[in-house]
């Protein structure tokens, strides 16, 4: 039964990928350019290849060359590829080769293929933009030779890709900052900005906020003045309740009642029947993501506003590289919401890359066990895409 599954899902592949070449010619809005190049559009993240991998991930199947193929026939146009420093470096600061081996096939299997890669350095040993729920360190803003190691991870970084195109390949700094001060953010990215441009001068930086890039600290944020070769980049998971539903991962597991999109993710009455007020982590959550509130369309635009503000002062692409929903939700609300979130990047002239390809929220799913993928969302692919 599951040879024959697998050989449905690859006749799958193909037949998808045939009724799909139209999409490679399609217009997208008139984006603002880089100097560089670098011109992204509709994409996705290759998450758990190469961050926050485990022993369920198998590195050779999990991520390759078939699968560069398969999203370029989709109509995505690039890739965000999350590295993590212990999957690419040993405790003494050497890269670890095969990693790096498996980066750089990735970069040129996208390259081969008129296809972006951002390089996203997404979790370091002392920052996990997740420890807040216990999943890894948070001691960097505390230690500077913590912080001026990082320098140095860029430095080995830049050794093994700058021979790539500017108009090719983009570096993101890091993943979600959690500061416990803005400011403290600014100096330190400054620093990082400062050593990858000694480095590479004319290489594609993307540069988010604060508090896990998210829209409402982009106030905050101070951007280099007159450097063009950078593009900021958000994210966005509102409303958390809804995206986040039942993760496993967070304090909304807690939450076991319904949820709604449009509408209160969470209702007065649904909140008295199924929110235990002594769980202090699930009542601080739902009152950070304001999920007694009202969302729509109009509320996502709202939540944005800041970071398109942001990128309108200065004059700099803007770019949401992580959004998306688990699939715990009804079919019909989770399609809704991606409706509406991709609606407000297109209308605002918000380029963007799901979050992700086969993981949780995944626009494929993909049997870790047997290695296989087991079945390609069509209609959220050809939703993203549009």
């Amino acid at each position: 039964m599951i040879r024959f599954l697998y050989i449905v899902l690859c006749i799958s592949f193909c037949f998808v990928s045939c009724t799909n070449k139209t999409k490679k010619t399609m217009q997208f809005p008139q984006y603002i350019q880089n100097p560089s190049g670098f011109e992204l559009h509709r994409g996705v993240n290759i998450s758990h290849w190469l961050s926050q991998t485990g022993d369920w991930v198998h590195r050779p199947s999990f991520f390759t060359e078939h699968d560069v193929e398969f999203l370029h026939s989709m109509g995505f146009d690039h890739i965000r590829l999350p590295i993590d420093e212990q999957v690419m470096f040993d405790e003494q600061g050497n890269c670890i080769d095969s990693a790096f081996i498996s980066l750089t096939h990735a970069i040129e299997w996208c390259i081969q293929r008129n296809m972006r890669v951002i390089v996203d350095l997404h979790i370091l040993r002392s920052h996990h933009f997740n420890s807040r729920n216990n999943e890894g360190a948070m001691t960097l803003w505390n230690d500077t030779i913590a912080q001026n190691h990082v320098l140095n991870v860029w430095d080995s970084i830049s050794v093994r890709l700058r021979a790539y195109p500017n108009s090719m390949v983009a570096y993101e700094c890091m993943n979600e900052p959690v500061a416990p001060e803005h400011e403290m953010w600014n100096k330190l990215v400054e620093r990082m900005i400062a050593k990858i441009r000694s480095l590479e001068p004319e290489r594609v930086i993307m540069l988010g906020s604060n508090r896990w890039q998210k829209p409402h600290t982009f106030p905050y944020l101070r951007v280099p003045k007159n450097d063009k070769n950078i593009i900021l980049t958000v994210h966005t998971y509102h409303p958390y309740f809804v995206t986040h539903y039942q993760a496993f991962w967070s304090a909304a597991k807690f939450y076991k009642g319904p949820v709604q999109y449009p509408g209160y993710p969470i209702s007065a009455q649904d909140y008295a029947s199924y929110v235990d007020t002594t769980n202090a982590a699930l009542v601080s959550r739902i009152k950070e993501e304001k999920c007694l509130e009202y969302f729509d369309k109009q509320k996502l635009q709202n939540i944005l506003q800041p970071a398109i503000d942001k990128a309108k002062e200065y004059g700099l692409q803007l770019y949401c590289s992580e959004f998306g929903c688990l699939p715990n939700i009804p079919r019909e609300m989770r399609l809704r919401y991606y409706t509406d979130i991709t609606n407000v990047f297109r209308e605002n002239n918000i380029s963007y890359a799901s979050w992700d390809y086969k993981g949780h929220f995944g626009i494929v799913t993909y049997d870790f066990e047997s290695r296989k993928p087991t079945y390609i969302d069509t209609t959220l692919i050809q939703l993203l895409v549009k």
